[in-house]
């Protein structure tokens, strides 16, 4: 029934344009007849030519694939899915059109030329819920000088600057990015003995231990994501130990995903809010870190929560990794929202943050899924 509407209403459309391109036939005709000077062919501006030949395209290809009779239920009659599927555009988000003059930027560019460099435009339309469109006529650009000798080693002693475009950066280097923050991740050596590894409070869960859970349970880890994994720390660690995890980032004033990718890792830029792009029940484990925390609204945190549900195999694991809130709100909001989940506490634990004075407290949280629901 959607298809035939859709093919009608198109033949409509089809219909008008053409009416249209003869009402101007007609009326150059008649300009032409009353002058004095000898008639000479109207002139057909290219688009409108255009335009008609997109739409007689559309309707041959659509015509092409329905079905002769719509009411036989035979299989030679039968349109395939996937081609239906493939005869349609991607549309755009529907959040884009809130957004037109930052979707008019980005799709300002010309053809067959190399890209605009603009992230961060692509980032402020992800933010806002637009997953612009590739740009399909123009070539991504490369570093000018980029070298080959990648490290294998998800630790290597530096990231090589070469291989990254700075433009869109304060800094220009990695040693700058860790002069400012040496916390950030961009500097793997500091990492390659401490992270994930050692136990400073209760709220630390080091791998090994998480590993000996997991062996314990039946319930080996295979398979994971790290969402909002930075620079692919957790990635990292779990990498020593041949286990596969993806890591969602975003670049936001630093390159997160180029470092990631060139520790060996792989990142997904994707934000919180958007779907993750795994297939149901897959995973073995999903770890949220500092990005998932009190600032993210409680409907969009709901969602992603149920997304992790739904990519988690049954008997894997989600792992809160300090979640910061308020106590009262961790009470009387998160608390509730995660039990919704109906998941098994294999860890809970919740520290008061140092010299709080909101009583904000920290909680990791270890939470299986049942195996059978």
């Amino acid at each position: 029934m959607g298809f035939t509407m859709g093919l009608n209403l198109l033949l409509l459309v089809a219909m008008v344009a053409t009416n249209i391109l003869s009402l101007y036939h007609l009326s150059s005709n008649t300009l032409h007849s009353s002058s004095t000077k000898p008639p000479t062919p109207p002139q057909v501006p290219d688009h409108l030519i255009r335009q008609l030949q997109t739409i007689r395209a559309a309707i041959n290809h659509l015509t092409r694939h329905q079905p002769s009779n719509p009411t036989s239920t035979s299989s030679s009659s039968t349109i395939p899915d996937d081609l239906l599927l493939h005869s349609r555009l991607s549309p755009i988000g529907s959040s884009c059109h809130n957004h037109p003059d930052l979707l008019h930027r980005y799709m300002n560019y010309t053809p067959f030329s190399l890209c605009p460099h603009d992230t961060d435009l692509q980032e402020t339309l992800i933010l806002h819920g637009c997953q612009p469109l590739p740009r399909r006529r123009c070539f991504s650009r490369t570093p000018p000088k980029p070298t080959s000798a990648l490290p294998l080693n998800p630790y290597p002693s530096s990231l090589p600057d070469s291989n990254l475009i700075w433009t869109h950066y304060d800094c220009k280097s990695f040693s700058c990015l860790n002069h400012q923050n040496p916390l950030l991740g961009f500097d793997p050596s500091r990492e390659s003995t401490s992270s994930f590894m050692h136990i400073r409070s209760e709220l630390d869960l080091p791998v090994p231990q998480l590993l000996q859970i997991a062996k314990a349970a039946t319930s080996p880890i295979r398979l994971g994501l790290d969402i909002g994994g930075a620079t692919g720390s957790f990635a990292a660690r779990l990498k020593l130990y041949n286990i596969t995890v993806l890591t969602t980032t975003m670049n936001l004033g630093a390159p997160y995903s180029e470092a990631a990718a060139l520790r060996g890792l792989v990142p997904l830029h994707v934000p919180l809010q958007q779907r993750l792009p795994v297939f149901d029940g897959v995973l073995d484990l999903v770890r949220c870190g500092h990005a998932v925390n009190r600032w993210i609204p409680v409907t969009m945190m709901e969602f992603l929560f149920f997304d992790v549900d739904r990519v988690l195999r049954a008997g894997g694991y989600l792992w809160l990794d300090h979640f910061f809130s308020k106590r009262s709100d961790l009470d009387k909001v998160y608390g509730p929202l995660i039990g919704k989940l109906g998941y098994k506490k294999v860890k809970w634990a919740m520290v008061d943050k140092p010299n709080s004075k909101n009583g904000e407290v920290y909680l990791t949280a270890l939470l299986q899924k049942p195996v059978s629901k």
